[in-house]
């Protein structure tokens, strides 16, 4: 009896489950790869004439030494915190909008990629914010060491002071321009997510069933895993010239002498004529070492079902008391 309960919740957990599994996943690989992530926010960031990193691992190695070890977690903990929901949202955006659309259990291309619109139209309610503010607290040591390298790049009348929090930052954005301070940039956003999620769940789905062993049966993890990776720096890569443009409207703090952008053909025309069509792809390689574990290890949380297993658990001891 409790074996037949235990095996009839682990598989009808549904979508609460799917939301742990996303949410755990999004913790775990933020985790492994923020300090690539911060490396990517500070190379696309930096306009000519204004270069303190030449690659990513120049810019690690600078970040360790002007700001320790942590240095390289800047704006961790806003991600750590919103990343749960955001992954969550994502994942099980395109599972519920794949099951909808699917006929007798299957699915045409253009629905996958319809499920992946779905998906990339969830997550932008709680994407723009949560990187809104990751931005400003990643890009803060670049500002930093830029005003003590080149003093002279610093606008008249601007005074040095402590990085902000999240919450400053929070509180400073609502207060001066309310709910849409923290959406700023949610065109570049949806730009950028919309195609993503496009690109990836389809061919996450297609190069998944490659290595299944068996049509109706689960495919093995390391599958799973390598399709995610596959997958996700492919999909990154894509739309990493969208990524940038994002980037760049979303910092609020500049250099004097780096441009500033109104919208996003303001910030593409800027790009092409002061950086020419090269400044796109900064950062190309660095968001797919950060995008391709991200999306790995939750395919891989998914496969085990840690989310199931944890429902199980909770509903197992409480049935049988």
């Amino acid at each position: 009896m409790r074996k037949r309960l235990f095996l009839f919740l682990r598989w009808n957990s549904g979508l609460p489950a799917k939301l742990i599994n996303g949410g755990i996943a999004g913790l775990i690989g933020v985790t492994c790869v923020f300090p690539i992530d911060l490396a990517k926010t500070r190379l696309q960031n930096q306009q000519n004439g204004s270069r303190l990193y030449t690659s990513m691992s120049d810019c690690l190695i600078k970040t360790i030494r002007s700001e320790g070890y942590f240095g390289m977690y800047r704006g961790a903990a806003v991600n750590l915190t919103l990343v749960t929901p955001e992954k969550a949202i994502k994942l099980a955006a395109n599972d519920f909008f794949r099951q909808h659309l699917s006929k007798d259990g299957k699915l045409t291309l253009v629905k996958e990629m319809l499920a992946g619109c779905g998906a990339g139209t969830c997550q932008v309610i709680v994407t723009t914010p949560m990187e809104m503010l990751k931005i400003q607290l990643q890009d803060a040591g670049r500002i930093a060491a830029q005003r003590k390298l080149m003093p002279e790049t610093v606008a008249a009348g601007t005074v040095e002071t402590k990085s902000p929090t999240a919450m400053q930052l929070t509180r400073q954005l609502l207060r001066e321009k309310g709910i849409a301070g923290l959406y700023k940039g949610l065109g570049a956003t949806l730009l950028r997510d919309v195609p993503f999620s496009i690109i990836y769940f389809p061919l996450f789905a297609n190069l998944n069933n490659l290595g299944k062993k068996d049509v109706d049966g689960p495919a093995p993890f390391y599958v799973s895993f390598i399709s995610g990776c596959l997958a996700g720096s492919t999909a990154a890569v894509a739309v990493n010239p969208v990524d940038v443009i994002k980037t760049r409207l979303q910092s609020l703090n500049r250099a004097s002498t780096e441009d500033t952008y109104s919208g996003v053909t303001d910030c593409i025309r800027k790009i092409m004529r002061n950086e020419g069509p090269s400044a796109f792809l900064k950062g190309a390689y660095c968001r797919a070492l950060v995008i391709a574990p991200l999306f790995g290890i939750a395919q891989v949380i998914y496969f085990l079902g840690v989310g199931e297993f944890i429902l199980t658990c909770v509903h197992f001891s409480v049935f049988t008391k």
